[in-house]
């Protein structure tokens, strides 16, 4: 897309924001044809398309929205599902049972039968944002960390596993 307005001459000096939302909740995997999150499962369905959840689920859109600027997407995120019928109702649609929810995500569950409010976020790439503003395709350069393989794949971090079961959320910060 970008190459392709640079080659036909297409690209102005200007700054084009644009706010897109609307995004399908939900999508049928090629291979297993079962449901999967398009942004993630604790996206919120639209209102207005919640009845449609469990006879049409890939007509209801999601509450995830992208910021997007010259054709870069420089951050997205999505309100959160905030109910727990609904939280379970996207549970189901996407094959994760009552029993599976409980174990991975009772946490959530419980905080949300205490009544949560709705709430959201967004997320913004720092480095699109610089390179836009260096006028550079990109600043990316070497990581210091050395969790970054050469080809670009991440590493195993041994000092700080992953979170999961059985393993603490610490990630790979000291």
């Amino acid at each position: 897309r970008v190459r392709s307005g640079h080659d036909l001459d297409l690209l102005q000096n200007e700054w084009r924001p644009l706010w897109v939302s609307d995004f399908p909740l939900v999508a049928r995997d090629d291979e297993t044809g079962a449901w999967q999150s398009l942004h993630h499962p604790f996206t919120a369905p639209q209102e207005a398309d919640l009845g449609a959840l469990t006879d049409a689920p890939g007509s209801v859109r999601s509450r995830a929205y992208d910021m997007v600027l010259n054709g870069t997407e420089l951050g997205g995120g999505s309100i959160r599902i905030h109910r727990p019928d609904i939280q379970m109702r996207v549970f189901e649609l996407l094959g994760i049972d009552a029993e599976e929810a409980r174990l991975k995500f009772g946490f959530l569950l419980d905080g949300l039968r205490y009544g949560a409010p709705p709430h959201g976020g967004i997320a913004f790439g720092i480095d699109r944002i610089v390179a836009m503003m260096a006028g550079s395709p990109s600043c990316v350069s070497k990581d210091p960390t050395g969790l970054v393989s050469p080809d670009g794949s991440a590493r195993e971090c041994r000092r700080y596993p992953a979170p999961g079961i059985g393993n603490p959320p610490a990630g790979c910060s000291p």
